[in-house]
């Protein structure tokens, strides 16, 4: 049995990835200061033996027993993380250096939760790890941006000064159930917008691309990343190669969710890529073959009836 830390543990990624853990027959320590965690994501878990949950926020540090970090605190979507942008940062930042210092300690290894927003609004398509990024450092998106990036650097330095055993994986859209209907990214404000009757709202004309992973395919990629042998660290870009439109996905919502809600359209909001694409290449060879499995349709699906039931709207 392994003592594992997951920073972040009742977000939406984190809950699943606890329960995963969980799963496997791990002992499970569950850090969240509840910012945009939810203790209804990881209710179901409590009664389990084997899982602690400690109210802490990762700038303050932390001390425990423990062989492995997850570090998953950051607030993720631009609403959350623009309401305090300081916050932000010292999240990203403050949180690496705690917990990187905690792996020090303890000899345990540690695997960075970082984005895709570190390759910024990219002039390559699609994105390879080894791509530097455009990124604005001065922009509305730089708090979130930047400290993911300077997140990175601190891992790299802390492994070549200090052999702290490290991973570093970039996410890139990822969905699914425990969403907030809150947080302002785009599949969980159409699957709300369109269950309600609302207008759907779209930034631009909907020609900007991305890519949606099921949370289930990303927990899988986290697990195996964690367990690749010593000498792999990455970073390795984590997400589904398959690209669509934000207008093709509204309208592919609509059609799911069977409403009568109408499209409109809001300017680009400032510093929003135009092209997300990730190249699994790294992923597939890397993580012993790791690919998204669950389609959107599918995954879809899931999603939709977990807001259904979380507003108590059925057809």
């Amino acid at each position: 049995m392994k003592r594992i830390l997951v920073t972040g543990g009742a977000g939406f990624i984190g809950s699943h990835l606890c329960e995963r853990l969980l799963g496997e027959g791990n002992d499970v320590l569950c850090l969240d200061n509840y910012f945009t965690g939810s203790k209804r994501n990881i209710v179901h878990l409590m009664e389990n033996p084997y899982f602690e949950v400690v109210r802490h926020d990762v700038t303050m540090p932390f001390y425990s027993e423990i062989g492995e970090i997850y570090n998953l605190a950051c607030p993720a979507s631009p609403i959350h993380y623009q309401h305090n942008p300081i916050k932000t940062v010292k999240t990203s930042v403050m949180g690496a250096i705690n917990m990187l210092g905690l792996a020090k300690r303890k000899k345990a290894k540690i695997l960075q939760a970082s984005t895709s927003e570190v390759y910024g609004d990219p002039k390559i398509h699609p994105q390879t790890e080894d791509y530097w990024g455009y990124v604005n450092p001065v922009g509305e998106r730089s708090c979130y941006d930047e400290g993911k990036r300077c997140a990175e650097t601190l891992f790299m330095d802390y492994h070549l000064q200090n052999q702290v055993r490290i991973k570093i994986i970039r996410i890139f859209n990822t969905y699914g159930p425990r969403m907030q209907p809150n947080d302002g990214r785009v599949v969980s404000n159409f699957i709300v917008q369109a269950i309600k009757g609302e207008e759907i709202t779209i930034h631009g004309d909907g020609s900007q691309t991305r890519c949606f992973q099921y949370i289930s395919d990303l927990v899988e990629a986290l697990v195996r990343a964690m367990n690749t042998p010593e000498d792999f660290i990455g970073p390795v870009n984590i997400g589904n190669p398959e690209e669509m439109t934000i207008l093709e996905l509204a309208e592919k919502i609509i059609r799911m969710t069977g409403s009568d809600s109408r499209i409109i359209f809001k300017p680009l909001r400032n510093d929003d890529p135009v092209k997300r694409k990730p190249d699994i290449s790294l992923a597939r060879k890397a993580l012993d073959n790791w690919e998204p499995v669950v389609g959107l349709d599918e995954g879809l699906e899931k999603t939709i009836e977990y807001f259904r039931e979380l507003f108590g709207k059925h057809n």
